[in-house]
């Protein structure tokens, strides 16, 4: 916190981001998230373990109701087991945030993506490049179809699924590639409302 007690501030242009990155990057809120000490008994168990430390969850917490099914539909879609791997789940969630312009959330997953598929360079590429990078045919099939599902409005089409089937994506695989470009897309326009990223001191 601030020395005046006050997590809102605001963030100096040198902290700033200079575009999307797999380090960790900080967030900073635009409304000032509970206290640790203050949650009641609906906030509580929403807060338990790592997570909870962090201003963003503190924040959502606010609306306990919002931040426990923001929390399972994170549960679901990166823990879910069958379906698409793991790996693929968090590209589409680094396509998605890319898309939408989410640095720190782009960054969290982008580190995900590399840690779970060993592909650091090309998940650099595609942080770097955008949505329009081309890395090898599965990956450009899912950054495709990903990135027209997070376009507003929606430009996916029969097309886009029909290339994923042909590589051997099946239901359970395009149904949670789906489920992730969703909820990241409702993910990034939270932290992108209420606050802002920043780079560690």
């Amino acid at each position: 916190m601030s020395e005046s007690g006050r997590e809102v501030r605001g963030v100096e242009t040198s902290r700033r981001p200079r575009g999307f990155t797999q380090e960790q990057l900080d967030w900073v809120p635009w409304v000032e998230p509970i206290v640790l000490a203050d949650a009641d008994e609906l906030q509580r168990p929403l807060l338990e373990g790592d997570r909870g430390v962090g201003p963003y969850f503190r924040l959502l917490a606010r609306n306990a109701e919002v931040l426990a099914q923001r929390s399972a539909n994170d549960r679901a879609i990166f823990y879910g087991r069958g379906g698409l791997i793991r790996a693929e789940r968090e590209l589409a969630a680094t396509v998605t945030s890319r898309h939408n312009g989410c640095e720190y959330c782009a960054s969290v997953h982008s580190r995900f993506t590399s840690a779970l598929s060993k592909r650091v360079a090309d998940v650099q590429r595609l942080l770097d490049e955008g949505n329009e990078v081309r890395i090898d045919e599965r990956w450009d099939a899912v950054i495709d179809f990903v990135d027209a599902l997070a376009a507003n409005p929606p430009r996916a089409s029969a097309d886009h699924l029909k290339r994923l089937r042909e590589l051997g994506f099946d239901s359970a695989e395009l149904h949670d590639l789906v489920l992730s470009a969703a909820s990241f897309s409702w993910a990034n326009r939270l932290m992108l409302t209420l606050g802002e990223p920043e780079v560690p001191a």
